[in-house]
């Protein structure tokens, strides 16, 4: 039977993986989580409800903040992990512009904790670094980056994110750590931080109030983003971690450490999106394009990840987007704590 250490395991993400990981295989799972301001035991709960006695004994919680090295008391509560997957992270755009040492310590300095005590583990089989469209940077019009493309990270919170990817090809490539890296775009689905866009959305239709939509600086075309479900997503990592024996395709400078994006099935802008939550509802959708790039700098027109590499290995989301958003909009207006 195999461990897997999963970081952040509170947070939205990740909570989603612990299930799906419950739910697919018969792993053991310790999380790490420091309960911050993206982590919510709550989720854990909901999801171990769902659940037999035996498989929520599956799942152990241990309390640690990733700026601090695991020493040895961590050590002896993770044990030996077979798999790491490292979903922590300080992800809020608009906080790193503000607070950029923040992101630095959580996300560098966290990852390379991590990194260091992957290194103390004699049979690690794998490591997954969970990473973002982000550190590409804003893509022009018909431009879907590959794995491999320059990063062009546009604030705080992308660089950190860019710098603990590049720890990670080092620790590929310095102490042979078996490390594979995932990029992935915009996330949504059940119990999400209300304050993000989808869950935002859906409040302010409910309640008849207004939605900010960001737009160019001629407030003539809305951003747009490649939306993936966070269960398409642990469906992807898993998958990724199924890989037997992974070579790249092509020449990447003799890089070692694989990559692959995770992408949404289509790209859609944000007030079309704004509109399809507002017809599952059957409201009406009251709106403001907004010049957001001007007045909160380091924020991205577009972001895009070509999807064609693990679909040439043979993985895709399964649902289309239509179908998600019809699904989340449901469950979060009959479980209205989650919108608050």
């Amino acid at each position: 039977m195999k461990k897997v250490l999963i970081t952040g395991g509170a947070g939205f993400i990740a909570h989603h993986i612990i299930a799906h990981v419950i739910k697919n295989t018969d792993w053991d799972i310790v999380t790490l989580d420091r309960l911050d301001l993206s982590g919510n035991l709550n989720r854990l709960h909901e999801i171990l409800g769902e659940f037999s006695t035996k498989d929520k004994k599956r799942l152990k919680i241990v309390f640690h903040d990733l700026k601090a090295e695991i020493n040895s008391q961590i050590k002896n509560e993770i044990g030996t992990p077979d798999i790491i997957l490292h979903l922590a992270a300080a992800s809020h755009v608009d906080r790193s512009i503000i607070y950029p040492m923040e992101f630095v310590l959580d996300n560098v300095v966290g990852t390379v904790n991590l990194l260091d005590f992957a290194r103390s583990l004699k049979n690690l089989e794998k490591f997954v670094y969970f990473s973002t469209d982000e550190i590409f940077g804003n893509a022009p019009e018909g431009v879907s980056y590959k794995e491999y493309d320059r990063y062009n990270s546009t604030n705080p919170y992308s660089a950190s994110k860019a710098s603990a990817e590049e720890f990670c090809v080092a620790y590929e490539n310095t102490y042979k750590l078996p490390i594979l890296i995932s990029h992935t775009m915009n996330v949504f689905g059940e119990r999400q931080h209300p304050e993000k866009f989808i869950p935002m959305t859906i409040q302010r239709v409910r309640d008849s109030e207004k939605v900010f939509i960001h737009a160019n600086k001629e407030k003539t075309k809305a951003g747009s983003r490649h939306y993936i479900h966070a269960q398409d997503v642990a469906d992807g990592l898993m998958f990724i971690l199924s890989l037997k024996d992974y070579k790249h395709q092509g020449d990447f400078g003799n890089a070692k450490c694989p990559k692959f994006n995770l992408v949404g099935p289509e790209e859609i802008n944000n007030l079309d999106l704004a509109q399809k939550i507002a017809n599952v509802q059957k409201r009406e959708l009251i709106y403001e394009l907004i010049d957001n790039h001007s007045s909160r700098p380091g924020h991205d027109l577009r972001y895009s990840l070509s999807p064609n590499l693990l679909k040439s290995l043979g993985w895709e989301p399964k649902i289309k987007l239509s179908k998600r958003i019809e699904e989340v909009v449901d469950w979060s207006l009959k479980n209205k704590r989650w919108l608050t």
